[in-house]
C-alpha cells in the first residue's frame, strides 16, 4: 500500500504478535517514519515486519518537540505512524498532545483500531454493568488516590483502572477500603501473554489472593470494579444494618463505618443515611 501524508495512530499488540491487524502491518511497512514511545522497544516489531521506517522518539517528556518533528515530516509530504509500547496510543500512554498538535496544524489523523488492554479485560470480565468509566492510572500518593476513589465511589458504572506491579497491593487495598469489600473486582494481568491471568472476587478478598502468590503481583494490570448495586437492590438490607447498629447505641460515624464494612455500600452515602435515621443528631 501507499501511505499518503497523514498521521496514522496505530494500535500494536499487548504481547501476542498475532493480534496485530493486517492493516496495521501494511501501514507500518509503508510509512517512512514511526513515532514511538520507546524506540528500543519498538525496533524489534518493525524488524519483524520488515519495515524500513525510521524511528522518532515520542514519549511523555518530549511530546511537544516530537509533535513539531512529526509536523515537519507531514509538511514535506511524508506519512508518519504513531505507536506506543503496547496497545492503543494516547490511552494512558503518550500521544494525545501530539495528535492534537497535528490536527491543529491541519493534517489528517487516521486511527487504526486494534488491541486495547481495557477493552480486552472488559470483554473477558463477565461484568454486565451497562456503563463503564475508564480512569487509567490512579494517583501514586495515598491521599490523592483515596480522594480520587471517593469521587468515583458512587458513580453508577464499572470502574476500569490500569496499575503497575510495584503499586498493585496498595491500590487494591485502597479500592477495598474506599469502595467497600463487597463490590466485585476483576484482576486482569499480562493480557495475551504467557502468564495471562483473569481472576474475579469480592474486593475484600483480593489483597489476600494477590499476597498468596508473589507471581500474581507481577506484570501489567487492568483492574475492573463492578458498579455499585443499583438503588433499591440492597437498600432494604443496608437500612436494616444501619438501624440495628444505631439501635445498639453506636454513634453515626461508627455505625456508617461498620455498615460499610458489612454491606460494601458507599461510606459517604451510609453516613448521610445514618444521620437521617438519627434525625440529624451529632455523630
Amino acid at each position: 500500500m501507499e501511505a499518503y501524508a497523514a498521521l496514522y495512530v496505530v494500535a500494536t499488540p499487548l504481547g501476542n504478535l498475532g493480534d496485530l491487524t493486517a492493516r496495521a502491518a501494511d501501514v507500518l511497512r509503508a510509512v517512512p517514519w514511526v513515532a514511538a514511545e520507546d524506540t528500543r522497544h519498538s525496533a524489534p516489531l518493525l524488524r519483524h515486519l520488515g519495515s524500513p521506517a525510521k524511528l522518532l522518539a515520542a514519549h511523555e517528556h518530549n511530546e511537544e518537540a516530537a509533535a513539531r518533528q512529526v509536523i515537519e515530516k507531514l509538511a514535506a509530504g511524508e506519512a508518519v505512524a504513531l505507536i506506543s509500547d503496547a496497545g492503543t496510543p494516547a490511552i494512558s500512554d503518550p500521544g494525545a498532545r501530539l495528535v492534537a498538535r497535528v490536527r491543529e496544524a491541519g493534517y489528517k489523523v487516521v486511527p487504526l483500531p486494534g488491541p486495547c488492554a481495557a477493552v480486552a479485560a472488559l470483554s473477558a470480565s463477565g461484568i454486565a454493568a451497562p456503563h463503564w468509566l475508564f480512569h487509567g492510572f490512579l494517583p501514586a500518593k495515598a491521599k490523592q488516590r483515596e480522594e480520587t476513589l471517593r469521587e468515583l465511589a458512587a458513580l453508577p458504572a464499572a470502574l476500569v483502572f490500569y496499575e503497575a506491579p510495584h503499586r498493585i497491593l496498595e491500590t487494591v487495598a485502597a479500592l477495598a477500603s474506599v469502595l467497600g469489600p463487597g463490590r466485585r473486582l476483576v484482576v486482569a494481568r499480562e493480557l495475551t501473554k504467557l502468564f495471562e491471568t483473569i481472576h474475579a472476587c469480592p474486593l475484600g478478598e483480593a489483597l489476600a489472593w494477590l499476597e498468596a502468590d508473589a507471581n500474581r503481583q507481577k506484570g501489567e494490570f487492568v483492574l475492573i470494579v463492578d458498579a455499585p448495586a443499583a438503588a433499591g437492590d440492597d437498600a432494604a438490607e443496608t437500612e436494616r444494618v444501619l438501624k440495628l447498629l444505631l439501635d445498639d447505641g453506636l454513634p453515626v460515624k461508627q455505625a456508617a463505618k461498620l455498615a460499610h464494612a458489612i454491606t460494601g455500600a458507599a461510606k459517604n452515602a451510609l453516613y448521610a443515611r445514618a444521620l437521617a435515621l438519627r434525625d440529624g443528631t451529632d455523630a
